[in-house]
């Protein structure tokens, strides 16, 4: 049986809390102020002429609530805005203010010197192969046959 701790799941999950780490210790150290996870897969998930809650929601995979929660956080934070959308008079969208999009800009560019540490510590070969790897089609999710986890005492 494979240790829980190694599934490939569990470790993308826990990679990607290390570059969320680096990531908001590196804004914060810069004087940016603190978010929550949640409140950064929203920056991650806009369209530049802007997106709904719900289909915010749907992106990152949580309630619209939690979506509306973290939505507001960065409203209040003066990071984001609601404007109407213009193909629906009863839904707005949630767009970048000039300084959302300045923070925006500022942590994809502390991204990018992030994943220069990891080429270092990896390296170019390792990297660009997990890069590729991440990004090549996997196909629709499979639905397999759960093997029998066997009996228990």
């Amino acid at each position: 049986m494979t240790d829980p701790a190694r599934t490939l799941p569990r470790l993308f999950a826990e990679r990607g809390r290390w570059f969320e780490e680096a990531l908001f210790a590196s804004m914060e150290r810069a004087g940016e102020r603190p978010v929550t996870a949640a409140q950064a897969a929203v920056f991650a998930n806009l369209d530049d002429g802007g997106t709904s809650i719900s289909e915010l929601a749907r992106r990152i995979g949580v309630a619209r609530q939690t979506a509306h929660q973290a939505v507001h956080g960065l409203i209040g934070m003066g990071l984001l805005e609601q404007a109407p959308d213009p193909a629906s008079a009863r839904s707005s969208l949630i767009r970048m203010t000039p300084d959302g999009d300045r923070v925006h800009r500022r942590a994809l560019a502390t991204l990018g010197v992030i994943e220069d540490v990891l080429v270092e510590r990896l390296g170019a070969d390792a990297v660009a192969a997990l890069r590729e790897a991440l990004a090549g089609p996997w196909g629709a999710p499979p639905v397999v046959a759960a093997p029998d986890g066997g009996a228990s005492g």
